[in-house]
């Protein structure tokens, strides 16, 4: 059985499982899954708990003793086994799928992973946890999804908040949900029971949103201007190397300018996608793309990127992050001032793969 986070709590309430897998790489969500299966599993009498932690050289007789033996003092317990790598290897394989061919009925097992890519996941030992017990898949949440996050995390706290107020928590700590926990505890001990002024909540929050490229990639795709210049303002001032975002960007004009030319010969959208290699979320902000920027548009676009490109290797004197915002503008849709384009020595537009 496969579940979501937030479909663990009801699960719990009706029944306990005799095995359980955490596996993503969001670390609130499987701390929190974690926590909330121990507690289950105390109120149905698993009294102890053995963690064991399979890395480098562990003993797999070890684990197969535990899943084997009662507790301490003839009691039932959770056996929390932790793979940090995410490969259990060829012994460790073999001990997982048999331990869940033939579950101890005394004792709960509990296993976490880290992020599993999709050859681990269709392998036979994690097919088999799947399918003898409950998988649980904690991922980072999709930037629209952190409102209604961030609601239900207040209303435990007898909280309410505006669609502004929310949308505003999700700015600033979008990509930390570690930290935008701490917020929403913050707020339920600053500010009362009930609806909370938005502007209580602008001076009580910090601004601890951690973003990456590929979240730059998506904003300045799908159009949103105050975001792209949002995130390369926190990437700036994390010290984040100039040189990955005019690479992000060139990616995407590039694949960009292969979509359009896909489209004017008449080639389906989905084959000129995957023929630029664009996957994932990107798909979705790429097409919403195709759609608003124009060929000569783009054309333009590709020259400012050659300038940028010479910029950030240090040939010229321009500022090489107000010509990456400029670029970010024009591609979302919003150019401030007109691009720069080619003016230093060598610069021209590289043939780049898409």
């Amino acid at each position: 059985m496969n579940l979501r986070p937030n479909q663990l709590a009801a699960h719990l309430e009706r029944t306990l499982a005799s095995v359980y897998t955490i596996h993503g790489d969001e670390p609130l969500l499987a701390i929190e899954a974690g926590d909330a299966i121990r507690a289950a599993a105390r109120k149905a009498g698993c009294e102890e708990r053995e963690v064991l932690v399979a890395e480098r050289g562990f003993d797999w007789d070890a684990f197969r003793a535990a899943i084997a033996n009662l507790g301490l003092f003839g009691t039932r317990k959770v056996i929390d086994l932790r793979i940090p790598s995410g490969k259990p290897g060829v012994e460790g394989a073999a001990a997982l799928e048999a331990c869940v061919a033939n579950p101890n009925p005394d004792n709960v097992m509990l296993i976490t992973l880290p992020r599993l890519d999709r050859t681990a996941q269709s392998s036979a030992w994690f097919t088999a946890l799947a399918a003898a017990g409950v998988a649980i898949a904690v991922y980072p949440l999709e930037r629209g999804e952190i409102p209604a996050w961030m609601a239900a995390r207040l209303a435990r706290q007898g909280q309410r908040a505006s669609a502004e107020t929310l949308a505003f928590l999700a700015d600033r700590c979008e990509g930390n949900l570690l930290a935008a926990q701490q917020e929403v505890a913050k707020l339920g001990l600053l500010l009362p029971e009930g609806e909370i002024p938005h502007e209580s909540v602008v001076r009580a929050v910090t601004d601890v949103a951690r973003y990456d490229t590929q979240q730059l990639s998506e904003a300045w795709l799908d159009g949103d201007a105050a975001r792209a210049l949002r995130i390369i303002a926190a990437l700036d001032a994390e010290g984040e190397a100039l040189p990955l975002l005019v690479w992000q960007m060139g990616e995407d004009l590039h694949a960009l300018a292969a979509m359009l030319d896909a489209a004017a010969a008449g080639t389906p959208a989905a084959t000129a996608m995957r023929s630029a290699r664009v996957w994932g979320k990107r798909q979705g902000a790429m097409e919403r793309a195709a759609k608003r920027v124009s060929m000569p548009a783009l054309t333009t676009m590709l020259r400012a990127l050659a300038r940028l490109d010479a910029v950030s290797k240090g040939i010229g004197a321009a500022d090489a992050w107000d010509d990456l915002r400029g670029l970010s503008l024009a591609l979302a849709g919003h150019p401030a001032v007109p691009l720069a384009t080619p003016s230093v020595s060598g610069a021209r537009i590289a043939p780049q793969p898409t």
